[in-house]
């Protein structure tokens, strides 16, 4: 029987777990590598989790719900409702954004083992498919500026996804998603030309 365990233990399992799926991937990762770098018994990784699959899982998902806070916080702070000035508002956000895809290099990590992993793992695919929550907090944003007569975007969440792609596709074309570097100036550049063309689409014609 799965049991809830001590929340000390269950954190430090799920840090080592995360570390070593983002380096190894899962196939190569075993129950063993996680229990000696969590510091715990085997036995105990089994006892709260089950399995290695039930134990990837939860890792994968709660992951994803702190980069969901860290995006919340992102978009508040750099695309705020009553924002002044949009263009510089999505640039602020745009360069923000697409530094913690092409620049952080956990969060790239995540990104190719969900690719790596997705096609073995149904529940994966479901997540990935659907409307995620990151996209969803930026259609509401967007739709706050449309109100306000500064956005044309009859489909906000279609408008959120062109954004996301045309602030951080070429920076992870240019680096093959983090691995390569890039600077903050090439950065910079590469997200005003993809916030111009969003502009270009979505704002009001006059």
């Amino acid at each position: 029987m799965i049991r809830e365990g001590a929340p000390s233990k269950r954190a430090a399992i799920e840090r080592a777990a995360l570390t070593l799926f983002l380096r190894d991937g899962y196939a190569r990762t075993s129950v063993d590598a996680v229990a000696r770098e969590a510091g715990v018994s085997k036995r105990t990784v089994y006892d709260y989790y089950g399995d290695k699959q039930t134990l990837f899982l939860e890792v994968i998902a709660r992951t994803q719900a702190g980069y969901e806070d860290q995006f919340r916080e992102l978009v508040d702070r750099t695309l705020p409702g009553d924002t002044p000035d949009l263009a510089a508002a999505l640039f602020e956000f745009g360069r923000a954004f697409s530094s913690g895809v092409a620049q952080t290099q956990d969060r790239n990590a995540m990104v190719r083992l969900i690719v790596a992993e997705a096609a073995h793992f149904p529940d994966l695919l479901e997540r990935w498919q659907g409307v995620g929550g990151q996209q969803q907090m930026l259609a509401d944003r967007l739709a706050q500026f449309a109100e306000r007569g500064l956005l044309d975007v009859p489909d906000p969440l279609e408008a959120a996804a062109y954004l996301g792609i045309l602030v951080t596709a070429q920076a992870q074309g240019r680096t093959l998603y983090g691995t390569l570097p890039i600077s903050d100036e090439e950065l910079a550049g590469l997200v005003a030309s993809g916030v111009g063309v969003f502009l270009r689409a979505f704002r009001p014609s006059s």
